[in-house]
């Protein structure tokens, strides 16, 4: 199977109380394309660092990471991301659809193109009818989804989502997994970060777990996760919290 995402001995070392530290420690990890990936460990494992070396925030010690075959430090590879980070927020004195016009036009889309993407977007997150609110008006779920379709703007091939549940209400989870899914469903790559692992069970199809900076297991759900355990007890025991 193709990998939308390949990362070859990925280490990250940093200074704290000038005393080296590893955020991540020789990771490897394939995400194979048009799958739902679920990438757990707890605090401080070491997720959002990867994550912000995928994204091109941050350059790694040692080792190399890949977006489709492409070195994620060049430019082309970033444009095949849509990221929603942990605690979206944006400009909330614009409307839904006056966001997504201006984050389109960052992008460069074709007048004709843009509109008729938006219109394609705010019904796939279900804010049609709220697309001209302010979004200082939003709910907290609300407010994720808008934050979801800007990050979709640009029709990415793959969605890095940072805890993109966190912090809602069952509806609200509820919408998020039924536009996770209706990504997969289109051939996306959805790769996120969760503490809510009930939910990684309901929508993701291969996992990875990290502790201290290093690959515990990874694999397809079904086949890494015991059928006698479910994902918490498990993640617990692989964790060392067990």
């Amino acid at each position: 199977m193709d990998q939308a995402i390949e990362i070859y001995n990925l280490s990250v070392v940093y200074s704290a109380d000038k005393k080296p530290v590893k955020a991540l420690d020789g990771l490897c990890l394939d995400v194979p394309k048009g799958q739902v990936f679920g990438f757990l460990g707890p605090n401080g494992a070491g997720k959002t660092t990867t994550m912000h070396i995928l994204l091109g925030f941050i350059a790694p010690t040692s080792g190399e990471a890949r977006i489709f075959g492409t070195n994620v430090r060049h430019s082309i590879a970033r444009q095949l991301i849509g990221y929603l980070p942990e605690h979206p927020d944006t400009y909330r004195f614009l409307t839904g659809k006056e966001l997504l016009i201006m984050t389109g036009r960052l992008f460069q889309l074709k007048h004709s193109l843009l509109h008729s993407r938006i219109e394609e977007i705010l019904h796939q997150v279900s804010l049609e009818e709220a697309s001209t609110r302010k979004i200082a008006t939003y709910s907290r779920g609300m407010m994720q989804r808008i934050c979801l379709a800007q990050a979709l703007i640009n029709d990415p091939e793959l969605l890095i989502l940072d805890e993109p549940t966190g912090g809602l209400d069952p509806i609200g989870r509820m919408e998020i997994r039924k536009i996770i899914t209706d990504l997969k469903n289109r051939g996306k790559t959805i790769f996120f970060s969760s503490h809510e692992l009930s939910e990684v069970e309901l929508i993701c199809d291969h996992l990875a777990i990290l502790s201290k900076g290093k690959l515990v297991v990874q694999g397809p759900r079904t086949e890494v996760v015991p059928p006698e355990e479910n994902l918490e007890k498990f993640f617990m025991r692989k964790t060392g919290n067990l």
